[in-house]
């Protein structure tokens, strides 16, 4: 039940109807016996700054920000964690003291996932995108000693974002399916298979692929994307997108709520019955 006291958080999106984030919160919040409520919050571009400082303002604890206001969730912080501004993109808010401070925990949480299917973080990796999602990724890997090369469509975005990072390389778009054979992991960082819609012909990308690569992707409607599906059909092994959203949402969660949740199988299979 909602009152006066409870702690209310949620999700930033344009659009965010896809997102499982309240279902997971909501149930953490269940299971652990805290007084919160998570909820969508629709909110287009062009309103995003004043949406967030009205949520301050209204007294939420925070949110969290999906596509497209990551890179500008950090332009809207009053603060930075360090690995937010190691990451260039902020993707946990909370409202302290009438401040807005930014945090990053989606590298973190991409690490913890793959980690979680024991999948070995090392070597080199092929990183299709250079939004903020990518650049946490790509921080987090290049972070644990990983080569990293980032393709992206505007290729000026992947040259940007090396250079930020201060490592890694950039590649043409055209050019990223005959790396594979050199790779030991393919992360989509994109949007391209939200919603099922295929983006691309996934399967002739792949043909170069080395037969030990993990092919991973960040999208977890579906749960099984377009790429996972190819990459499956060619007997690559898969890690879907569902475990990186459960592990990065811990430590909003916490800041919040006041509770270290578990990304526990419960958890797991409340969200995987929602994506059925």
């Amino acid at each position: 039940m909602i009152d006066g006291h409870t702690k209310l958080a949620g999700v930033m999106g344009w659009p965010v109807e896809h997102s499982r984030s309240p279902l997971m919160h909501n149930h953490w919040c269940r299971v652990n016996g805290v007084n919160g409520a998570y909820v969508p919050l629709p909110t287009k571009p062009e309103g995003f700054d004043q949406a967030l400082r009205g949520l301050a303002a209204a007294g939420f604890q925070g949110v969290n920000v999906t596509i497209p206001h990551k890179e500008a969730a950090m332009r809207a912080c009053d603060e930075l964690t360090p690995t937010a501004k190691r990451a260039g993109a902020v993707n946990t808010i909370c409202f302290v003291a009438g401040r807005i401070i930014g945090d990053c925990t989606d590298g973190t949480g991409f690490c913890d996932n793959l980690s979680a299917h024991d999948v070995a973080i090392g070597g080199r990796t092929l990183i299709l995108g250079a939004g903020g999602a990518a650049r946490a990724v790509a921080a987090a890997l290049l972070d644990r000693g990983c080569e990293v090369v980032i393709a992206n469509r505007t290729p000026e975005r992947a040259e940007a974002l090396v250079a930020a990072l201060g490592g890694g390389e950039a590649v043409a778009w055209y050019e990223w399916p005959s790396l594979l054979s050199g790779c030991s992991l393919l992360v989509n960082a994109t949007s391209m298979g939200m919603g099922g819609k295929p983006g691309m012909d996934w399967d002739s990308a792949l043909r170069e692929a080395a037969p030990g690569l993990c092919v991973t992707d960040i999208v977890y409607t579906p749960r099984e994307t377009p790429l996972l599906l190819a990459a499956q059909d060619r007997g690559l092994r898969t890690v879907d997108g569902l475990g990186m959203l459960v592990h990065q949402a811990r430590a909003g969660f916490r800041a919040w709520f006041g509770v270290d949740p578990q990304a526990d199988q419960t958890t797991f299979d409340l969200l995987a019955a929602s994506l059925r």
